[in-house]
C-alpha cells in the first residue's frame, strides 16, 4: 500500500523541517511549501490525503485557502493554529477543517492525530449497529444514507460531505435513537480521549445540521442532549 501523501503548508522553515522529518520517519510521503497561494495550487493539481495548513501564511491566508478549496478537496484538512488562540480554532472548524493542532506540537501527538484522521471507515460492533448494517441503505424519511456509495441524499438531492463529516454522520446514524457522548464520538472516530475542550466534534455537528437542513436553533434531526451528547433522531 502506498504511503499517505501529506502537504505541509507552513512558513516557519524550522518548524516545517521538524514536522516533515517526523512524518517521513513515520512512513508518510510529505511535500512542503511556505506560501498560501502555492499551497492551494498544489492541492488543486495533485492528490493528497491530508493537508496540514497554517492559518497565517504569506501570499494567501490559510483560512482563505481553506475556504476556497474545501468544496473541491475531499481529503483531510488540519489547521495549524497558534497555541490557545480560540479565534483561529473557531475560524478553522467553522470553515470546514477536519481538525486543528496547536503549535508547537509534539511529534507523537501529531502522529496520533493523523493516524486517527486517516482511518477511512468506522465499523460498528454488532451490538452497536443502528437501523442497518454497514452496506445497507439507511432511510430516515427525507434523509437517505447509502454507505456503499458513501452518499447522503436529502429530499432526493445528493449532498456533498467531507470525509470527516460523512464518518460522523454514519457514526450517529448507526446509533439512531441513542444518545452518544462526545467521549464516545472522539474514541470511535479518532481513537483519542476527549479532553473536554476540543471543539472539532461540535463544529462538525453544526456543519452536518446545515447540510441536513436542520434548524440550527431548534434541530430536529441531530439533537443536543445537554450534559450527555448528541441524539440522531430516526
Amino acid at each position: 500500500m502506498d504511503p499517505a501523501r501529506i502537504l505541509l503548508v507552513e512558513d516557519d522553515d524550522r518548524l516545517a523541517a521538524l514536522v516533515a522529518e517526523a512524518l517521513r520517519k513515520a512512513g508518510y510521503a510529505v511535500d512542503c511549501c511556505g506560501d498560501g497561494a502555492e499551497g492551494e495550487a498544489r492541492l488543486r493539481a495533485e492528490a493528497y490525503d491530508v493537508v496540514l495548513l497554517d492559518g497565517h501564511l504569506p501570499g494567501k491566508d490559510g483560512f482563505d485557502v481553506l475556504r476556497d478549496v474545501r468544496r473541491d478537496f475531499k481529503g483531510r484538512i488540519v489547521m495549524l493554529t497558534a497555541r490557545d488562540d480560540d479565534i483561529d480554532q473557531v475560524l478553522g472548524l467553522e470553515g470546514g477543517a477536519d481538525d486543528y493542532i496547536t503549535k508547537p506540537v509534539a511529534p507523537r501527538v501529531l502522529l496520533a492525530r493523523l493516524k486517527a484522521l486517516l482511518r477511512r471507515d468506522v465499523p460498528a460492533a454488532p451490538s452497536e449497529a443502528g437501523p442497518a448494517e454497514a452496506g445497507d441503505e439507511m432511510d430516515f424519511g427525507p434523509v437517505q444514507i447509502r454507505p456503499a456509495a458513501r452518499e447522503l441524499r436529502v429530499q432526493g438531492e445528493a449532498v456533498e460531505l467531507t470525509t470527516a463529516e460523512y464518518e460522523l454522520l454514519l457514526f450517529l446514524a448507526r446509533r439512531a435513537g441513542q444518545v452518544v457522548s462526545r467521549e464516545d464520538i472522539m474514541q470511535g472516530l479518532r481513537g483519542l480521549e476527549f479532553d473536554g475542550l476540543d471543539r472539532a466534534i461540535d463544529a462538525r455537528v453544526s456543519r452536518l445540521r446545515r447540510k441536513l437542513g436542520d434548524d440550527a436553533h431548534a434541530p430536529e434531526r441531530i439533537k443536543t442532549v445537554r450534559g450527555q451528547g448528541y441524539l440522531f433522531v430516526p
